[in-house]
């Protein structure tokens, strides 16, 4: 029985394969139907589809492929010529085996569902008698954003001429010199690499002496093969671009022929690679950009030829290697997009505002196409108009690190642009400083770096209403100092710094950071929801020194600084100009427990750092309890101390501790800490700025309802002042 299961899975897994390859090469030979040796692959194919259903025992299965096998073999002898419905029919043939596979492998049987009318057609052709093709109407997609591909309706005058070019060359690999590896173990051998790539970086960072010589070069040693392990993995998982786009060919023919339009599909760079998983990410919005090529942008036969265009449409998709991204273009020939339609559009459903739209560019105007709810479609058709598909397009491509890009000219066509990165898994990066923290930039978004000699910040740095920019080669800049957007004190305004020039949605900006430390090699890990959502972090890496790293969000960061426009895809439809007066009156909160086991929230910008200490280490200083940090002495208070309880009940002064350890929330900056011990840190969330109402006990500056339940909000001032003394506190709260 095990032994069946074997065979029957190694038939699906062939079938398919060859399923695939079936595809394309039936659209190819209706370009060039008299190619004998296309005919002799796809006859082979059905073939042996047919000979393993049939010692398998599926029945049904194996009469279908049996009559395609009869019409190809005399297509094959010259005795048929390929034509409209025989491509039709046997493209049928090939989704209901497709179908029957599925039910194969879910049920061990090749279904219920009645294929004997195609069968017989499929006969009838052979036979060479006249056979009328009943077509059914197209079906409009269940859920974007899969791809749906459309039945015919009744044939055009013109045949349909897709230019899949020569079908894919097959390596000269014999069955024993490769074997099928499954992708879950790949993915595991890639986790592995990874925690072996932050060992290598450990001990590579190790300091060394003469003494050490042997074990230096073991170090050598071990990076080396790290790097060989960790390419040689990396391209098990790399796959040729052309497992997406093979499938265009087969998708654009169906489609014109629902749309009553001709059009070519070109493609270039097939054989470029990506990472499987990437592979898998960009197959859904590249079907929604060819699907609204064909749709959209393409006229019809007479309208282009009116307007002194070849009857036939043409859409181009390549894929290349650029700056170590993948860049895929898809350029079609046809309408462009009308922006003065495209603004009528947004306004009518209230996407944007008047005052909005007049003060956009091109490029913004042109993203207004993926906001979600927008569309261009005088109707719904089963193709499109839904106004779902290019904002999906966009969050699927940023989701993994990609961005996208649009550029149209009305009457001439229009050209997207993804950038995607080869992998996801372990990515160059650049590290910078911001005090003792260190933060990673992926090499991706990089152009260059530039140092600022110290004492020639007032003569580079120029402002243009009121924001920052710097001349780089004659060009202005837009700068975001890195401090401020984590809420820190910046200080490179008076020493020397480092512009970071990055790239995001197509517009250049510079990061100014304190310091560079180098670069490195970084295995990318998941952020928890409450850190991602602050909107600058992609990402955590742990350094070669143990510590853990955060990844900067390149586009986030744009966003953040406005470098880019903020007029982005959203969960809801409501007017943008709201959602950036709500965005400008919100601010995020630390949420802890406060006295009395109540709820408190201070401004997240206002803490400097979350630690846990040990309460054995706290030493008397003075009215407070202190302990040594980061070189300076912070003195360490309870929040019942300057937070009064209304509960009347014995309490201690000394930290709530849970086994010898204590939850700190440290206020201030190098030179001036003040820690508050809290019982539990529960939450980092969003809520408005104005308070609700005013405080009624010394500490508490007022109320707010944060995640639908009271929060005392901490007054700052007055536990800064309760504790380091007025004159310090006014000090540190200026600096900050």
């Amino acid at each position: 029985m095990d032994g069946m299961q074997e065979i029957v899975a190694e038939f699906l897994v062939e079938s398919r394969e060859g399923l695939d390859q079936l595809d394309r090469d039936l659209v190819a030979l209706e370009e060039t139907p008299d190619d004998k040796e296309l005919l002799a692959r796809i006859f082979r194919c059905a073939h042996t589809v047919k000979g393993t259903s049939g010692f398998l025992g599926f029945t049904k299965l194996e009469a279908l492929t049996h009559a395609g096998e009869s019409l190809l073999s005399r297509m094959r002898d010259g005795e048929i010529r390929l034509d409209d419905a025989k491509t039709t029919a046997l493209l049928a043939m090939v989704d209901a085996i497709r179908a029957m596979l599925d039910e194969v492998e879910v049920g061990a049987t090749d279904g219920d569902k009645d294929y004997s009318e195609l069968t017989e057609t499929l006969r009838q052709m052979a036979a060479g008698e006249a056979v009328q093709i009943k077509r059914s109407e197209p079906v409009a997609p269940a859920a974007p954003p899969a791809p749906v591909h459309i039945a015919p309706e009744p044939a055009v005058e013109e045949p349909i001429a897709v230019d899949a070019h020569a079908p894919a060359q097959h390596e000269s690999h014999t069955a024993n010199e490769t074997v099928r590896v499954d992708v879950g173990l790949i993915d595991h051998l890639m986790d592995f690499a990874g925690e072996l790539v932050l060992t290598r970086n450990q001990i590579m960072q190790m300091p060394s002496t003469r003494a050490d010589a042997l074990s230096s070069a073991a170090a050598q040693r071990l990076n080396l093969i790290t790097i060989a392990l960790q390419e040689g993995i990396m391209r098990m998982r790399m796959q040729p671009v052309d497992s997406v786009f093979s499938k265009f060919p087969r998708i654009v023919r169906d489609l014109a022929r629902g749309c009553r339009k001709l059009v070519r599909v070109e493609l270039e760079g097939k054989n470029t690679e990506l990472d499987k998983t990437l592979i898998e990410a960009i197959k859904d919005p590249l079907t929604h950009l060819i699907r609204n090529a064909v749709d959209h942008g393409i006229e019809p036969p007479d309208v282009r030829q009116a307007r002194g265009k070849p009857a036939e449409g043409r859409i181009l998709v390549r894929a290349f290697h650029q700056g170590g991204q993948v860049n895929i273009e898809m350029s079609d020939d046809g309408a462009g997009i009308p922006l003065d339609k495209v603004k009528a559009k947004a306004l009518a459903r209230n996407l944007v505002t008047p005052e909005q739209v007049a003060g956009l560019t091109e490029p913004e105007l042109t993203s207004l196409i993926f906001l979600p709810g927008f569309s261009t479609a005088d109707q719904v058709t089963n193709v499109s108009g839904r106004g779902v598909g290019m904002d999906v397009v966009k969050t699927n491509v940023e989701a993994i690190g990609g961005t996208v890009e649009v550029e149209t000219q009305l009457g001439k066509g229009t050209t997207f642009r993804l950038r995607i990165p080869l992998t996801l898994a372990i990515v160059p990066a650049l590290l910078v400083a911001s005090g003792s923290d260190r933060f990673a930039v992926p090499q991706v978004n990089l152009l260059e770096l530039v140092r600022v000699e110290e004492g020639r910040n007032e003569q580079l740095i120029e402002y243009v209403h009121g924001a920052p920019v710097y001349r780089l080669r004659g060009k202005l800049l837009q700068l975001i100092f890195f401090d401020e957007q984590i809420g820190r004190p910046s200080s490179v305004s008076r020493t020397s710094f480092y512009i970071v020039v990055l790239q995001a949605s197509g517009r250049q900006f510079g990061l100014v950071v304190e310091n560079v430390t180098g670069q490195q090699e970084i295995v990318v890990k998941p952020l928890p929801k409450q850190v991602k959502d602050i909107g600058i972090f992609a990402g955590a890496t742990i350094l070669g020194d143990g510590r853990v790293a955060l990844i900067l969000d390149t586009l986030g960061l744009a966003q953040r600084g406005h470098v880019v426009s903020e007029i982005r895809e959203r969960a809801a439809l409501p007017k943008l100009s709201d959602l950036v007066l709500a965005a400008q009156e919100r601010c995020t909160y630390l949420l802890f427990r406060g006295p009395d086991d109540g709820r408190m929230a201070i401004p997240l910008a206002s803490v400097a750092r979350l630690e846990i200490i040990r309460t054995d280490q706290l030493e008397p200083s003075g009215e407070h309890e202190a302990i040594q940090y980061r070189d300076d002495i912070m003195p360490v208070v309870p929040v019942e101390r300057v937070v009064i309880e209304r509960r009347s009940r014995p309490r201690s002064d000394a930290p709530e501790a849970s086994n010898n350890e204590a939850n700190v929330i440290v206020f201030g900056r190098p030179g001036a800490y003040m820690g508050l011990v809290v019982a539990d840190i529960l939450d980092i969330v969003e809520g408005p700025v104005t308070l609700q109402h005013a405080g009624t006990r010394p500490g508490v500056a007022g109320t707010l309802i944060l995640q639908s339940r009271i929060a005392e909000i901490l007054d700052l001032d007055y536990v800064l002042s309760a504790v380091l003394g007025e004159e310090q506190a006014r000090s540190l709260l200026k600096s900050a």
